[in-house]
C-alpha cells in the first residue's frame, strides 16, 4: 500500500472507529470528538452532534478531502459498503478495532479523546482519555456552536443583528493571535497560567468560596499587546471572546446604554464559558467627575455594578478590560478587579526578542540586537510596523530577503514620522 493510501485508509478507520464508539457510549459527549468531526456532524437545531452517527463517503470526503473511498476500502476488510447511500459501517467492531492499534497512529488517537476513551488500556499503546480530553477543543470553542447560540438567543433576525452591533464574537478558531507569538513578562505569564488553574478548577473554588477571581484589568500604553494579548487568551483556553468597546454601546439616546450594557453582559454569561474583553475601560472616568447628565452616570453605575456581578468560577466568564489611560481611572473602578496586569513599553531585550518572532517567518540576514538599540521607545506594534514597511519597500525591489539596511531605513522613516506628528500636535 502507497504511504497516501495507508493514510488514507486510517483516516477511514478513524472516523469509522470513532462514529461506533461515540454511538454505543453514552458516557461521551461531543467534547469527546474532534473538532474536525464534530463540525462536520453538528446540528444547529440541537446544539450538538445527534446519535447516531452514520458514515457515508461523502462524510469522508468532506472531513479529510479523501476522493478514492472505495480504492482504500480494499485494504480495509473489517469496512462494508452499501451502494444505496454509499454508506460505510464497520462489519466486525474488534478486527477493525486491532487493525488500527497494529498502525500505531498514536498522534491521531492522542488528539481523539473518543479513540483514547476506548484505546486507553489496549495493548499498552500509552495513550490517556485525559491527555486526549485536554488536547481537544471543547463543543463550545466550535464557530457553529456560537451561531447556533446566538441564534436560540434572539427572537428574530433584528435582534440578532441589533446585539452584534454592539459586540464582535469570535470563536478560537478566528483568531490569529497566539501566545506563542508573544513576548510576555513574567508577571503576565504568571497570571495566565494562575487563569488556567482558576478554569480547570472552578468547581473546586466554588466548594470553598473563592468567587472573586478571573476580572483581570490590562493597563498600558497603545500598541503593547494588551488586545492581542486578551485575544490569543482565546485561542491558548480554547474560548469564545465577546470583545466590546465601550464607545460602541454608548446610544445616542441615553437611557439605552445601560440597557445595552445590560446585553453585553448577559449575552457573556449565555454564551459561558467564554472571554468578556472591554476595551476602552476609561470611559468610566468621564462622567465619575463631571456634571454630565443623569442617565450617563446612571449607565456607568449600571457597568460598574455588571462588572460586580459576574463571576468567573460562578458563570464562567473570564472578564478582561484594558486601559491606555489609567490614571483616569478611581478607585470605584479598580477595585472591581481581582488582578491589574502591566503592560509596559517592552525593554531592549524584549524588543530584540520580539523582533526576533516578527522575522522568524520572513528570510532575513539582520542584527536585531543593533535595531534593539535603536528603537527605545517603540512598542511591540510599532517594531511590527518598522518590519511590515521594510518588507513592503524589499517586494518594491522584487526582494523577499530583507536586509539589516531595509530595517534600518525603516527605522529611520518610522522616527521621522512620529517626530513629525508630536511636532504638529505641539503646535
Amino acid at each position: 500500500m502507497m504511504d497516501s493510501e495507508k493514510s488514507g485508509a486510517i483516516e477511514v478507520a478513524e472516523l469509522l472507529l470513532t462514529a461506533d464508539i461515540y454511538n454505543r457510549t453514552e458516557k461521551l459527549t461531543e467534547d469527546d470528538l474532534p473538532s474536525k468531526i464534530r463540525k462536520h456532524y453538528f446540528n444547529p437545531e440541537a446544539r450538538g452532534v445527534k446519535r447516531p452517527i452514520y458514515v457515508t463517503a461523502s462524510d469522508v470526503q468532506k472531513i479529510y478531502g479523501l476522493d478514492n473511498i472505495k480504492t482504500l476500502l480494499k485494504d480495509l476488510p473489517f469496512v462494508g459498503f452499501e451502494e444505496f447511500g454509499s454508506q460505510l459501517k464497520l462489519t466486525v467492531f474488534e478486527v477493525a478495532a486491532k487493525w488500527f492499534a497494529n498502525q500505531k497512529p498514536l498522534e491521531i488517537i492522542r488528539s481523539n479523546p473518543a479513540l483514547a476513551y476506548f484505546y486507553e488500556n489496549y495493548n499498552s499503546l500509552g495513550v490517556t482519555y485525559a491527555e486526549a480530553k485536554g488536547r481537544n477543543a471543547p463543543l463550545s470553542a466550535d464557530r457553529e456552536w456560537i451561531d447556533a447560540r446566538i441564534r436560540e438567543l434572539c427572537t428574530d433576525e433584528k435582534e440578532a443583528e441589533d446585539l452584534l452591533k454592539l459586540v464582535y464574537i469570535k470563536a478560537p478558531e478566528d483568531v490569529r493571535d497566539n501566545l506563542a507569538g508573544l513576548v510576555l513578562t513574567d508577571e503576565q505569564k504568571e497570571e495566565i497560567r494562575k487563569t488556567g488553574k482558576a478554569l480547570e478548577h472552578r468547581d473546586y473554588l466554588k466548594q470553598v468560596g473563592l468567587y472573586e477571581i478571573g476580572k483581570l484589568l490590562f493597563v498600558g500604553p497603545p500598541g503593547t499587546g494588551k488586545t492581542s494579548t486578551a485575544r490569543a487568551l482565546s485561542n491558548w483556553f480554547s474560548l469564545p471572546i465577546v470583545e466590546v468597546r465601550l464607545s460602541m454601546i454608548t446610544s445616542q439616546y441615553l437611557g439605552e446604554t445601560s440597557k445595552n450594557i445590560d446585553k453585553v453582559f448577559s449575552l457573556a454569561k449565555k454564551l459561558s464559558p467564554c472571554i468578556l474583553f472591554i476595551d476602552e475601560f476609561d470611559f468610566v472616568a468621564k462622567t465619575r467627575t463631571s456634571d454630565e447628565h443623569g442617565a450617563i452616570k446612571r449607565a456607568v453605575n449600571t457597568l460598574l455594578k455588571a462588572v460586580d456581578e459576574i463571576s468567573l468560577v460562578e458563570h464562567g466568564v473570564l472578564l478582561l478590560a484594558a486601559t491606555n489611560h489609567p490614571q483616569l481611572l478611581d478607585y470605584a473602578a479598580w477595585r472591581r478587579f481581582d488582578k491589574v496586569l502591566n503592560f509596559p513599553l517592552p525593554d531592549a531585550d524584549m524588543r530584540r526578542m520580539i523582533l526576533d518572532r516578527i522575522l522568524s517567518r520572513i528570510e532575513s540576514d539582520v542584527d536585531t540586537q543593533e535595531l534593539a538599540s535603536l528603537t527605545e521607545g517603540y512598542s511591540g506594534s510599532d517594531l511590527r510596523l518598522v518590519v511590515r514597511e521594510a518588507v513592503l519597500n524589499a517586494l518594491l525591489e522584487e526582494r523577499k530577503n530583507i536586509r539589516q539596511d531595509d530595517l534600518l531605513k525603516s527605522v529611520e522613516e518610522f522616527s521621522r514620522r512620529i517626530s513629525d506628528y508630536r511636532r504638529s500636535i505641539s503646535v
